[in-house]
Formats: C-alpha cells, sequence, structure tokens
C-alpha cells in the first residue's frame, strides 16, 4: 500500500514549481486589444511602405509600452508609458554607437547595466525604465539598426507613443473611473470582511482589504496637485475613501464581539455594499440606512462609522479645505528630483543591486566576445529579465524563464517554419501581441511564453534568419540564466539569507509605535497621526508578505526557514488587530488601560524587535505581561505573550 507514494517522491519540489502555476486573474480584455492593434498596426504600415524592418522597430516600441502599461488611473499611465520610453530611447542610441566596437561594448554595456540597476531600485517606473535603458542597450549593440544613429530612438519611441495614445482614448469619457472603481471595490471588499467576522476567513479577508485600500490610495492620491482642493472630483474620491478607514477599523472590535456573540447582523454588509454602488454611481442625497439599535461598545463603533459614512460619500460636495489626503502636498518637482537622484546615489541596496546587474552583463558580453554564439545579444536579455528587482526570486525567475522560453519556442517555430514573411505576418502578430497582457497576468513563465514569439518574429523582420532563430534563441536563454544564477545569485551571501527577519522587526517595532499612539501620551495628539501609524504598519506587513512569498520560492535551506516565519507573521498582523479593537472599544465607553500596562506592552514588542532583527532563525522568548485580565488590553496582551513564545527550538 505504501508503493503509490513513490512517484509523489519523485514530483518536483513546490518551491520549484510554483511559478508553473496560473495565477486566478481575470484577462484584461482592453489590454489585450490595444496590444493586438499597438503591434500589428505599425507592421501593416511598414508593409504598406516598403520599410518592413522600420515596422518592426515600431512594433518593438509598442511591445515595450505594453508591458509597462501596468497602472490604472490614466495620469499614472501616462507616467508609467512615457518615462520608460524616454529611457528606452536612449538606451538604443547608446547600443547603435558602440555596434561591432568589441571590448568597447562590452565596457560600455557594463557601465550601463550599473546605472540601469541603482535606477531600479527607486520605484515601480524606475524600474521599469532601467529595464528599457539596458535592454535597448544590448539591443541597440547587437542588431544592425538603420542609419542615422538617430532613426531607432526615433521609431521606438513612436512604437511606445502609439501605446500611450490607445491608451488615452478613454480619457475623455473615463477621466475618473479607475479611481472611482477602485473605492467602490475597497467598500465592497469591507463588506467582506464583516461578513467574514467570526469565522476562519476573516484574516484572509482583512489582507484582501489592506490590498485594496492601499491601491485605491495610491490611484487616487497620484492625481493630487497643489490645488487638489478645487478639484471637486478628486475631494469627493478622497473623502469617500478617507471614511472607510473608521469602518476597517472597527472591524478588530467586531471580529471579537462575532467569536463571542455570533456574526454581525446582515444589514450591515449590506449597508456597505450599497455604500459601494453609490461611490460606483456617483449617487447623492440623503442616506438611506436600515441598521439594527447597537448595544455593545463593537456594535456602536460599527454603527457610528457606518452612518459617518453614509453621510460623506452621499454628501454631493465636501468642504475641499476640510479633507485630508494623508500624505500632505506633493513636493516640488526639483525637490523630488533632487531626493532622487540621492537615493539612487547613497543608497547601499541600489549600489549593490547595480554591481550584481553590471557583473552579469559584463560577464555575457565577454563570453559572447570571446565565443561565437548566434544572436549573441539574447544572452544579455535574459539576464536583464532573469535580474530585475521586482520580479520575485532570481532563482525562481531563471527556472520560469527557461521554462517559459522553451514553451514559447513552440509558438516560434510553428510560425517561422510555416508562415510565410509578408503580409501574412499582420495577423499572426494580430493573435500573438493580444496574447501578451493575456498571458502575463497569468504569471512571470506565462508572460515569457507570450513575448518570445512575438520577439522572435520581430527579429526575424530585422535578421531575415526565418526557423534558424529558434535554436540559438533557446541556447542563448540558457546561457542567460546560467549567468544569472550563479553570477546573481550563487556568488553573493544575502541570496541564501532571508530577510523576513529584518522586515519583520521593523513591523514589530512600528507596532510598538502604533500602540504608543494609541494609548499611551502620543494618543492626544489626535487621531490622524494614529491612522497614518496605522496606514504605515500594515503597509510595512504588506512588504513582510510579499517578502515571506518571494523566499518560499527560493531553494532550500532559504525557503525551509522562511516557512517559519509564518506564525510569527500573523501573530504580529493579530497584535495590530488587537490594538485597533482595544482602541474602539475605549473610543466607545471602556475604561482606558492603565499607562504601566501600555508601557509593559511596548516594551516587550521593542524587546521582540530586537530579538528578531539579523536572525536567520527564530529564537524562544516569553512574556511576563501582567494587567487586569478585564482590561480592554487583555486580548492583546495575549497577542503580544503568543507571538513572544510562538519560536520555539524545533522550528529552527
Amino acid at each position: 500500500m505504501a508503493r503509490p507514494a513513490g512517484p509523489a517522491r519523485l514530483a518536483p519540489p513546490p518551491w520549484l514549481t510554483a511559478g508553473l502555476r496560473p495565477a486566478p486573474a481575470e484577462i484584461p480584455w482592453a489590454a489585450v486589444l490595444r496590444a493586438s492593434v499597438a503591434l500589428s498596426a505599425p507592421l501593416a504600415v511598414g508593409l504598406a511602405t516598403d520599410r518592413p524592418a522600420y515596422g518592426a522597430l515600431v512594433s518593438m516600441g509598442a511591445l515595450s509600452g505594453v508591458i509597462g502599461d501596468t497602472a490604472d488611473a490614466y495620469r499614472m499611465r501616462v507616467f508609467n508609458i512615457a518615462v520608460p520610453q524616454l529611457f528606452g530611447a536612449v538606451g538604443v542610441a547608446l547600443g547603435t554607437l558602440v555596434f561591432g566596437q568589441g571590448w568597447l561594448a562590452v565596457a560600455a554595456l557594463t557601465l550601463i547595466a550599473l546605472v540601469s540597476g541603482m535606477i531600479s531600485s527607486i520605484g515601480a517606473v524606475a524600474s521599469v525604465s532601467g529595464l528599457l535603458l539596458l535592454l535597448n542597450a544590448v539591443v541597440g549593440a547587437g542588431l544592425p539598426m538603420p542609419d542615422p544613429w538617430w532613426k531607432a530612438p526615433v521609431l521606438l519611441t513612436l512604437g511606445g507613443l502609439l501605446v500611450l495614445l490607445l491608451t488615452l482614448l478613454g480619457w475623455p469619457l473615463r477621466r475618473a473611473a479607475p479611481e472611482r472603481s477602485a473605492v467602490a471595490s475597497t467598500y465592497r471588499a469591507v463588506a467582506e470582511l464583516y461578513e467574514a467576522t467570526g469565522t476562519a476567513a476573516y484574516d484572509e479577508k482583512r489582507q484582501a482589504v489592506t490590498a485594496s485600500l492601499n491601491q485605491a490610495y495610491d490611484l487616487v492620491l497620484s492625481r493630487r496637485t497643489r490645488q487638489h482642493g478645487r478639484a471637486s472630483s478628486l475631494v469627493r474620491l478622497l473623502a469617500q475613501l478617507n471614511v472607510v478607514i473608521p469602518l476597517v477599523e472597527a472591524a478588530p472590535a467586531a471580529h471579537l464581539r462575532a467569536r463571542l456573540v455570533g456574526p454581525l447582523p446582515a444589514a450591515v454588509p449590506a449597508a456597505v455594499r450599497d455604500l459601494a454602488d453609490a461611490v460606483e454611481e456617483g449617487r447623492t442625497g440623503a442616506p438611506d440606512l436600515d441598521l439594527p439599535v447597537p448595544e455593545r461598545p463593537a456594535e456602536k463603533a460599527v454603527d457610528h462609522a457606518l452612518r459617518h459614512a453614509a453621510a460623506v460619500v452621499h454628501q454631493a460636495d465636501p468642504d475641499p479645505y476640510n479633507v485630508d489626503d494623508r500624505l500632505g502636498r506633493p513636493a516640488a518637482l526639483r525637490v523630488r528630483v533632487r531626493r532622487t537622484v540621492r537615493a539612487a546615489l547613497l543608497s547601499e541596496a541600489s549600489w549593490r543591486y547595480g554591481l550584481r546587474l553590471a557583473l552579469c552583463i559584463g560577464l555575457a558580453q565577454a563570453l559572447v566576445s570571446l565565443v561565437a554564439v548566434p544572436r549573441s545579444y539574447w544572452v544579455a536579455l535574459t539576464v536583464t529579465f532573469v535580474m530585475k528587482p521586482d520580479f520575485g526570486s532570481v532563482f525562481s525567475r531563471a527556472v520560469l524563464r527557461a521554462a517559459g522560453t522553451a514553451a514559447g519556442l513552440v509558438f516560434a517555430a510553428l510560425v517561422l517554419s510555416e508562415v510565410p514573411r509578408g503580409w501574412w505576418d499582420v495577423p499572426v502578430m494580430c493573435v500573438l501581441a493580444a496574447l501578451v497582457p493575456a498571458f502575463s497576468a497569468k504569471g512571470y513563465a506565462f508572460q515569457t511564453a507570450a513575448i518570445t514569439p512575438v520577439i522572435l518574429l520581430l527579429s526575424d523582420l530585422l535578421n531575415h534568419q526565418g526557423f534558424g532563430l529558434v535554436l540559438p534563441r533557446l541556447y542563448d536563454s540558457l546561457i542567460g540564466c546560467a549567468i544569472a544564477l550563479v553570477a546573481g545569485y550563487l556568488l553573493w551571501p544575502e541570496s541564501w539569507h532571508a530577510r523576513i527577519g529584518d522586515r519583520l522587526a521593523d513591523a514589530v517595532a512600528d507596532t510598538a509605535a502604533y500602540v504608543g499612539r494609541a494609548f499611551g501620551p502620543a494618543a492626544a495628539d489626535g487621531q490622524g497621526s494614529r491612522l497614518r501609524a496605522r496606514r504605515k504598519l500594515y503597509r510595512d506587513l504588506s512588504t513582510v508578505r510579499s517578502e515571506f512569498q518571494r523566499a518560499l520560492t527560493e531553494p532550500p535551506p532559504t525557503g525551509t526557514r522562511a516557512a517559519a516565519w509564518w506564525p510569527l507573521v500573523v501573530a504580529v498582523e493579530r497584535i495590530v488587530d488587537a490594538t485597533t479593537a482595544a482602541r474602539i472599544r475605549v473610543n466607545h465607553g471602556a475604561p482606558a488601560p492603565d499607562p504601566a500596562e501600555v508601557a509593559a506592552v511596548e516594551r516587550e514588542l521593542r524587546e521582540l524587535a530586537d530579538g528578531l532583527r539579523g536572525t536567520e532563525t527564530l529564537v524562544e522568548v516569553h512574556a511576563e505581561l501582567p494587567g487586569d485580565e478585564n482590561g480592554v488590553l487583555e486580548p492583546l496582551r495575549r497577542e503580544v505573550s503568543a507571538a513572544r513564545a510562538i519560536a520555539g527550538p524545533d522550528l529552527r
């Protein structure tokens, strides 16, 4: 009977195959249509004007724009597409200038890789900008471009601008629709959270609320300007989003109440969903709430937050000077540029990643300069994609890129061997381009599989090698993955250490500060600072979760050690919820805790943070937290004690 277990033991480990499972994401049909038109139309124009190479270059620029179009709000999409295209134009110009220059090209691309890596560590838009800077430099240095030198940058930029133009076609009709939908989605996530109070699904729903709230604030606040108080649509959206916070803060108290006396009345989540519909439809007028009479402090907190949210959501014109945007006015452009440059030049992480990328690119270019590798620029292209900092684990990306490339070559082989070059390229590209955004939503390996035949088809229009491109593309990708694994992963000690401990320590320290703001002397400063501290804390916890998911895809022992941190990650989240619930109870009539009790909780949390910082394995610690067993901090003390004792020697 034990024999069937044999094949299971021979199956690949989960950390190796996790990225091969498609993510449960919806297909972005608008992006699919946009990509299909943006990549096939330039080919048609190029064929009609007897300039197929020009059309291929424009389509390459459009592909970069399609990959970079990851935002929802129109103003953010302008920034996300236009800025990286400028860096891409600079990159292809620099690459064209060193084309065929041997070791000068190696040195130039290595220096560009250093700059690209340092830029990429700043933020999301900077990451895409750094990626296109290096990618286009590699393409310019590896492929013959049309003369004069400025023609290729112009054609690539035209492709990106075409994607931007297609993206902005809906702006006049849907100017604030993405932001409004994001705010409405946050209300619906809160409704699901209230439905889950008292059940095992509560933690998962709370994480969904945090993610939705982060996205909504990012979208709405991206539109703020120095005159944001005069923009009525922005003011109303911001006011509607701000009043979600009391609803979210009341949820932990409602969760504790539901565990004792049962779930909340169905009228509560139904009322929140009605608010979501009102936000999305832009309804105004007097709210119609049919809520039961609250009795307990938690019920009073939910009732008060819900009625306040209803009043604000249905208000047509909120006071523009009485809306807190939580972040303050944006700094002047010169100040932000100065801060960005300082962050790139003085950050240890920026230099470390830049050097790693430069080493890998330098080795790749040196290898293809010494060994005759067909279509050698693919080696450096593969290294660039695998080493991109915000794609996750380098090890996982190398494996997934090899798998995705192999799958993509199946389509590429069929296209290059069976489809004649010419006008047939247009409908083929129309189909292949549509797969890029559709597959990108499913995961990195699927994105690679979709992009591979597109790039090979465009490269064939420039090189006219047909089926001969397929196998060299596979060899180059495998070489690039090997270089990234050895020079960008194995040789760096930090690759073998999970950073969960340090990031979780920061979150625990922020939790201690949050406890002080909620109940200590800082509580008298008003709830604005407490709300900002809580928002920052939940963002910290989101970062910890992302780092945890990344570490799980690493090979042993890193992935195994990372798994041991999960109970403590959950425990810290429960501490934050218990603190919020206690604050809500105090706000609605419960006696305030003894300052000595608050100080003891803060002290234990700071000691826990100090113990976690810089450690690879969890250490056994215990907490002695005397206090009133009937006080509002009793649930919080239990959670802190559990967190302090959660990691014993058996988890090492």
